[in-house]
């Protein structure tokens, strides 16, 4: 089931997801991460965050961070625990944030996935994602992919 983020319930979870699942492919020096790492609930209370969970008051096994800036949906972060993998939570998440997107008249998505995770890039070019080029400093690719507007 697909449910907005309890902070309190879900928050620690979804730290630790970010620590196991995203954190190993930054290429981000230490003192920079940690900042980045400093500012997670600051940067989780700007957008939306979904969380997949077997049932409603469970916790999270996945999550997606979103954010709407006029026409663009910026996906900024998503995670699903390796145990839960390989059971569409990923594409259930990604399909709400893209209908959320939809909804308010967002008509393009966009995604950096870091250099070396492989996976996520592969993950996002079966959703239909376009690489559209590759950023030196932050060592991620961009990926974009256009938006059906739902009224």
């Amino acid at each position: 089931m697909i449910r907005y983020r309890r902070p309190k319930q879900d928050d620690p979870i979804i730290y630790e997801l970010i620590h196991k699942e995203l954190v190993p492919f930054s290429h981000l020096p230490p003192k920079e991460l940690n900042s980045v790492l400093h500012d997670l609930p600051k940067r989780l209370s700007r957008g939306v965050t979904l969380v997949a969970s077997p049932y409603y008051e469970a916790d999270p096994v996945a999550f997606i961070h979103f954010m709407v800036h006029g026409e663009l949906l910026y996906i900024d972060m998503m995670a699903v625990a390796p145990a839960h993998r390989r059971k569409c939570h990923g594409k259930t998440l990604m399909a709400h944030a893209e209908n959320f997107a939809g909804s308010r008249g967002c008509k393009r998505s966009k995604v950096m996935v870091d250099r070396e995770n492989t996976k996520a890039h592969m993950f996002y070019r079966k959703l239909g994602y376009q690489t559209k080029r590759y950023i030196q400093l932050s060592q991620c690719h961009e990926l974009e992919k256009g938006l059906l507007i739902r009224h």
